[in-house]
């Protein structure tokens, strides 16, 4: 960290300590991923009923454009907290220390399958991470090339499949839903066809590695990929108005319209809470907040909302967020986590 912004920072929290406008504002403000938000919405709900202060303000902007805003700086007019369907992105670290943000609490909240859904007027459909791949990724092998995707429908890819054309509805590229599924789905179900077997045999790690980073990661954008924005809901409703195509969310979304729609199997796990939690479901990661430890001292209520996002009412295995979709900590992992947030544990550097 460099003098100018330890200066910064030090000017900037001098300035929340102020009379003037910094203390008026009586709001946590919260921002990041469009998943972890409805369990922020209602740990705010709960902490404003309980306290009698004003709930906190909670904006779902997606994990990456959570960190963008969260990592602004330190200041009255920037978010105390950012919820993130991913772990924080070294870049992301250094963007924030950058900015004069070098005291973070990252807090693993618990776990969420990243779900493939479908109506429930719809045929079931249990897919291989390869034929996600095949029928999501804008090149796909044939032979000794990669090709653009020419699948158009799902029985193009296996006959067993469902003789309709593929139509996905899933997360923008600054959605962490969207990361964690390239990575858990796309990245290795790109790895488990020959092509690309046989490149990693040929190549070294790092270039293996660059590879699948280059090819396996761009959708396609011919027409049955759809970049459906950031509002889970919106997918759902389109879902329910075809039977045929499936959504990308992440498994609360699926757990809270449970009449409406039905999970698809991956690799033949359905998504549940128990698949989840013993990894036989392969589409799934882990949710977590960060806390910007300065404004714990200056913006009321902080210190009281973050016990309550993680006391045993909320994040343990009978709490309201379970209730919700997540699936909840060992009990271990959950009080490691309970005592960093309420300590305010800095974290370290993430090394990617």
């Amino acid at each position: 960290m460099n003098r100018i912004a330890i200066a910064a920072s030090t000017l900037a929290v001098a300035a929340l300590c102020t009379g003037g406008p910094a203390l008026a504002r009586d709001q946590i403000k919260i921002v990041g991923s469009s998943t972890v938000f409805p369990y922020t919405q209602a740990v705010a709900e709960e902490f404003g009923k309980k306290s009698g202060k004003k709930s906190p303000v909670v904006e779902s902007t997606g994990t990456g454009g959570g960190m963008k805003i969260f990592c602004q700086g330190i200041g009255e007019d920037k978010p105390d907290i950012t919820g993130a369907s991913r772990a924080m992105k070294k870049s992301e670290y250094e963007l924030c220390a950058k900015n004069g943000v070098d005291d973070i609490t990252e807090v693993l909240i618990g776990y969420d399958g990243l779900s493939i859904a479908q109506s429930n007027k719809g045929g079931p459909m249990d897919l291989s991470k390869e034929q996600i791949f095949l029928a999501l990724s804008s090149e796909v092998p044939d032979g000794d090339k990669l090709v653009p995707n020419p699948n158009k429908k799902w029985s193009d890819i296996d006959k067993s499949l469902p003789d309709v054309a593929i139509t996905a509805y899933g997360p923008p590229p600054t959605s962490g839903t969207r990361d964690a599924f390239v990575e858990l789905g796309m990245h290795e179900g790109c790895k488990g066809l020959d092509y690309f077997k046989k490149q990693k045999g040929e190549l070294d790690k790092k270039a293996f590695k660059s590879l699948v980073k280059e090819k396996c990661t761009p959708m396609r954008q011919d027409g049955p990929f759809i970049e459906a924005g950031e509002n889970d809901n919106l997918i759902v409703q389109r879902l329910e108005a075809d039977p045929n195509a499936v959504g990308i969310f992440g498994y609360s979304f699926l757990y809270e319209n449970q009449d409406k729609l039905n999970g698809v199997k991956v690799g033949g796990a359905k998504p549940g809470f128990d698949t989840i939690a013993d990894g036989s479901y392969g589409l799934s990661r882990p949710l977590f907040i960060y806390i910007k430890n300065p404004h714990r001292k200056v913006i009321s209520g902080m210190n009281e909302f973050v016990t309550e996002y993680v006391s045993d009412e909320a994040m343990g295995p009978d709490g309201y967020l379970n209730e919700r979709g997540l699936v909840v900590l060992p009990d271990d992992k959950l009080k490691q986590m309970q005592d960093a947030a309420k300590d305010g544990t800095k974290m370290a550097a993430p090394t990617s």
